[in-house]
């Protein structure tokens, strides 16, 4: 672990911590630079990027090295596609996607290592005046081992009760949405997954009343496990699917979360 303490890293400092992490990927002489596909990730893998003159490739689901080379995987047109990309530059910069990747545990001692700040914070260009978080403490969609998500099928926000008590059921799931049903105001921009919102990967993706435009493929397809309901058996949605089922979701999801609630009570 390497810690850097300044007073102007009370609230995050985009310049001065790309200068600090330039600095020591520099001096350690690193092969792979690992970053998080979050929104932090994504703000200060690009500055680490530029300030030492080599390339990024952002929402990673799959690295491995070949001698000396790194190969990653990452979608591309609208997720339609899985790139694998060699990385020429050295170092190599990459950030993956959440829950890509099954940690090992390999318990040891931990160190801590100072880091001086390179020039001085406190006249960064950029300054974090305030951080507002989120209501509440709702799992983040990105780190949910679970997630269930809501399209227009539920046909208005007075049903996704329906959403919020299958997740409540399992306990560790997350509730995301559709970009439809966020632009319609039924639920925040927060809980939108897709290809302009939240990309996930869970263990497990419950699609409630999605049709599965290639704009939400993109940000869920990727899942472990995707489970669909419709009442469409046309719907795109059951392309990716590991699990479809076609009837209607006001009759299914009642059923599925009395049906997990009572596989939770069992044990």
């Amino acid at each position: 672990m390497i810690v850097a303490e300044h007073a102007a890293f009370d609230k995050y400092n985009p310049e001065a911590i790309a200068a600090i992490v330039a600095d020591k990927v520099r001096a350690g002489g690193y092969r792979v630079v690992i970053f998080p596909n979050s929104a932090l990730g994504s703000d200060l893998a690009p500055r680490v990027a530029a300030k030492l003159g080599v390339g990024l490739v952002t929402d990673v689901t799959e690295i491995k090295l070949q001698g000396d080379a790194v190969i990653v995987m990452h979608p591309v047109n609208i997720g339609k596609v899985l790139a694998t990309v060699k990385i020429a530059s050295n170092p190599a910069l990459v950030a993956i996607r959440a829950n890509m990747f099954t940690p090992t545990e390999k318990p040891h001692a931990g160190t801590v290592e100072r880091a001086e700040p390179v020039g001085d914070p406190s006249a960064s260009r950029v300054v974090v005046k305030e951080v507002k978080m989120g209501a509440g403490t709702k799992l983040d969609l990105g780190e949910a081992p679970v997630i269930v998500s809501g399209g227009r099928g539920l046909k208005g926000p007075e049903n996704f009760h329906l959403i919020e008590e299958l997740a409540a059921a399992f306990g560790n799931a997350a509730v995301g949405a559709t970009r439809v049903v966020t632009d319609e105001g039924w639920r925040p921009h927060s809980d939108q997954i897709g290809q302009t919102g939240r990309l996930v990967s869970p263990q497990l993706y419950v699609a409630v009343g999605i049709s599965g435009a290639i704009q939400h493929l993109a940000g869920m397809r990727t899942s472990k496990t995707i489970v669909a309901i419709n009442k469409d058996k046309e719907a795109p949605i059951f392309k990716v699917a590991d699990y479809g089922i076609v009837g209607d979701l006001f009759e299914i999801v009642p059923a599925l979360t009395a049906a997990v609630k009572e596989a939770k009570a069992r044990g």
